[in-house]
């Protein structure tokens, strides 16, 4: 058939750049500033009330400034049998998970056996590149709805 579509049988190759989230930045303060303001409304005594709020917005803010001076990184998942590689060195014991519109990777490194995290949130994964990590990243959840499928 002429205008059949052609179908595929290559790997899919996944190059991402991780940045850091500004919608997460902006939730840290709100968090900070929503913390200062319930503990104001206790029945906290003032003395301490005041202290505490104050610390609570000052931890919001330095949580958001720590996470908006993470440096970026560029993740590649080759979609076959190599391992993936942030920044050039291959990860070890990748696990992707998934929530919602939310993706976290968790990691090894070979070199030092650390365990290292990201996280991407709506504002820096668009719908396309999600689709396009779920299917290169594989694990079995790229179509999660099994029961549609014929066997």
């Amino acid at each position: 058939m002429r205008n059949s579509p052609r179908w595929s049988n290559g790997s899919v190759n996944c190059r991402l750049e991780w940045r850091p989230s500004r919608l997460l930045q902006a939730v840290l303060i709100l968090l900070g500033a929503l913390g200062a303001v319930s503990i104001l409304t206790s029945e906290m005594p003032r003395p301490i009330a005041w202290p505490a709020g104050a610390f609570a917005l000052g931890y919001g803010l330095w949580l958001s400034r720590k996470e908006g001076r993470k440096s970026p990184l560029v993740f590649w998942f080759p979609g076959d049998e190599r391992a993936p590689s942030v920044d050039g060195v291959p990860m070890c014991a990748v696990c992707l998970r998934w929530r919602g519109p939310l993706a976290f990777l968790r990691w090894r490194e070979r070199a030092g056996g650390r365990w290292r995290h990201a996280a991407w949130w709506p504002d820096t994964l668009p719908a396309s590149r999600r689709r396009e990590l779920r299917l290169a990243a594989g694990g079995g959840d790229a179509g999660r709805h099994r029961r549609d499928r014929a066997p």
